[in-house]
């Protein structure tokens, strides 16, 4: 098997619309096994993730999304001799948040969510894979530092702010004909971001994460 690098993992990543969103050296640090060099973070590759997850055989099922990133993500971690985690399937659950801003291009925003410098606030993390392997990481740079942070009033309710996240507003609001838009295309404020416009994720695809969490809430 060829040696694995940045380039070949994202290659390894493309039939299934998947790519690398960051990671970073663990070696050493207790929480991974004793062999473990990096991890990487994986998250869905546009144009073209949602069509290819609606023709996968966990679609239809109780969890698709869940259900076909461990399929895959799993699948592939055992095929480099690595291991894989999700961010779902808890209690206890992995400290995604922390390992996504320890890859230098995965920040915290200015409303807290996650912002990605391709990806924007629209970045969602399917699993990670723990390797082997030494790769080599490029970092970025956030993209917020020269952005007027328009997601800090994008919430027609407030509900998203630099100093909370009041889900209640948040519920409140999808229930009302005021928010038949963030229910059909996506929350405000992650479609207000800069780069998130930049990012061709598919509005069908952001409705069916909004329905899925207004009907959990």
């Amino acid at each position: 098997m060829p040696e694995l690098s940045l380039d070949r993992l994202n290659k390894l990543l493309e039939p299934n619309c998947l790519e690398v969103l960051g990671g970073f050296d663990c070696a050493g640090e207790p929480e991974f096994p004793d062999w473990a060099h990096c991890l990487v973070l994986l998250g869905p590759s546009e144009p073209g993730f949602w069509p290819h997850l609606k023709a996968q055989p966990e679609w239809g099922g109780p969890d698709p999304v869940d259900s076909w990133s461990r399929r895959v993500i799993g699948r592939l971690a055992c095929d480099l001799g690595g291991k894989a985690r999700f961010p779902f399937g808890g209690p206890p659950y992995h400290p995604f948040y922390g390992w996504a801003l320890r890859t230098g291009r995965i920040w915290d925003s200015p409303v807290k969510l996650l912002v990605h410098d391709t990806q924007g606030l629209m970045v969602s993390i399917r699993g990670a894979l723990i390797l082997r392997e030494v790769l080599e990481f490029p970092a970025a740079s956030k993209p917020c530092e020269t952005c007027v942070a328009p997601c800090l009033s994008a919430c027609p309710v407030g509900a998203l702010t630099g100093a909370r996240y009041d889900v209640g507003a948040c519920h409140q609001l999808l229930d009302l004909p005021e928010g038949a838009d963030c229910l059909g295309a996506g929350c405000q404020v992650r479609r207000a971001c800069p780069v998130s416009q930049g990012y061709a994720r598919l509005a069908e695809q952001s409705a069916y994460h909004m329905g899925r969490f207004h009907r959990a809430g």
